[in-house]
């Protein structure tokens, strides 16, 4: 894959770590039950709720292959703090449409000033987020009280606090976790599963890559996650690249992606024998604020986004260029567009930054399709692809929903009965009866065998 020379991409690296004693890239995520889920060796009980909606199961020797909805968006959110006002019922469209995995990909979700890209990190924002996120999908859920004894009965203290605030929520009674939330400075991915398919989700890790200023840090990148599910691997890579509208920015896009192709390596795992490269993995999906814009003088942009001549601006898009016949997203594919440029707006407003009407010493920025969701292989069908309207920051969400084949391994699947019959009836889970205090002792524990454990 081609990208900058090894001693170009290290020693920018080396000096801002330094310098800045600042640690790029770490290998700790945010889960709900960060524990269970990540070492091979763990024993995977299957649950008795039904897996997911399957369309169609496909039987081999040792394997069957079963389909499963994932959900997909991205949204660069501009630096605006969430409020409880935010619409994520409208995003995810949870009443329409229900899927078994979703993903959602967050730029900007802290103003990329200094000192937010040198500083340490605040959890509050991905927090909020993620507090916003649970409570769209699982709004239809009940919630257990704690009982008399003070000690929490099939309940899990919840990593994220709604309004920044240490609150405990019912985690295992609802419908969806989260098993990955990861940020790098403005990027946040945020990975959530049906609960009944957590024993068998493996291996999550994530991986980070700076490709901002001095080619390394934080506020350009990515932020790319990978777990198993079954027997397939999944790679999911929120990304964030080089911004202009200039001619030629458009290279420096490319050698972002690039190097984020490129530079990002994933642990073995205990079995060592998990994909380490993104395009390793069965299913990929890459997604975010691409930045590409559309080559065309910007009053002709302007008027065929007016006309809504998709298709015409569609012809000078750089991305398409990119995905027909380029470099860098050679073999990638993505959905038909049939929605209006997502960039750039002015914020709660639906006119486009710099248009009519505009001041005189705006910058003008064309309307662009800068937000993408692109996947790469095969076992992958897209059925949805469209955008959000909501109306907080100069970005429109988009969203996608793919149906994904899944291997599931016969010989696994043979153990349901075993575990399933009544001599297993009196086991527990140790996180079922534990404290809230005794939880994050746990999970302390954890989070250091995993860092160490994971490391490449």
């Amino acid at each position: 894959m081609p990208g900058r020379p090894l001693g170009e991409v290290m020693w920018p690296r080396l000096v801002a770590s330094k310098i800045l004693k600042k640690t790029l890239g770490s290998n700790n995520f945010a889960a709900d039950f960060p524990s269970s889920c990540n070492t091979e060796s763990s024993l995977e009980i299957p649950c008795l709720d039904q897996e997911s909606i399957s369309s169609k199961i496909i039987f081999s020797d040792n394997e069957e292959t079963r389909t499963f909805k994932v959900f997909v968006s991205t949204w660069n959110v501009g630096g605006v703090v969430p409020t409880n006002e935010v619409n994520m019922e409208d995003l995810l469209d949870t009443y329409n449409t229900s899927c078994d995995i979703y993903v959602l990909g967050f730029q900007e979700v802290v103003p990329l000033r200094t000192t937010n890209v040198l500083g340490s990190e605040n959890p509050r924002i991905s927090m909020k987020w993620n507090s916003l996120i649970r409570e769209a999908l699982n709004k239809k859920t009940s919630i257990q009280e704690r009982n008399k004894e003070g000690t929490l009965k099939q309940k899990q203290t919840a990593f994220f606090a709604k309004d920044g605030k240490s609150t405990e929520r019912s985690i295992r009674d609802q419908e969806f976790w989260c098993i990955i939330s990861k940020q790098m400075v403005g990027i946040l991915i945020s990975v959530w599963v049906r609960s009944c398919l957590h024993p068998y989700i493996w291996n999550p890790s994530v991986s980070c890559v700076g490709c901002g200023i001095m080619g390394c840090l934080g506020n350009k990148g990515s932020v790319s996650v990978r777990f198993r599910l079954h027997e397939t691997s999944f790679c999911f890579v929120c990304s964030h690249l080089a911004s202009g509208g200039r001619e030629g920015d458009e290279r420096y896009r490319n050698s972002n992606a690039a190097e984020i192709l490129y530079r990002t390596r994933f642990p073995r795992g205990p079995s060592r024998d998990l994909p380490r490269k993104i395009l390793d993995h069965n299913r990929v999906i890459f997604l975010g604020d691409l930045n590409y814009r559309i080559s065309l003088p910007e009053l002709e942009t302007r008027l065929l986004v007016d006309r809504r001549e998709w298709n015409a601006l569609l012809e000078s898009d750089q991305l398409r260029t990119e995905l027909m016949g380029g470099q860098v997203f050679q073999g990638w594919h993505e959905g038909t567009i049939k929605f209006a440029p997502t960039y750039k707006y002015h914020p709660n407003s639906d006119e486009y930054f710099g248009g009519i009407g505009g001041k005189k010493r705006e910058k003008k920025r064309a309307p662009a399709w800068c937000d993408r969701i692109i996947w790469y292989g095969e076992g992958v069908k897209q059925h949805m692809y469209s955008r959000g309207e909501s109306k907080m920051s100069d970005h429109r969400p988009v969203k996608a929903i793919f149906t994904t084949e899944v291997g599931v391994s016969r010989k696994r699947k043979g153990f349901q009965s075993f575990f399933l019959s009544e001599r297993f009836d009196h086991i527990t889970s140790p996180l079922e009866i534990m404290s809230s205090e005794d939880h994050f002792r746990h999970t302390r524990r954890s989070s250091f065998q995993l860092e160490d454990m994971w490391s490449p």
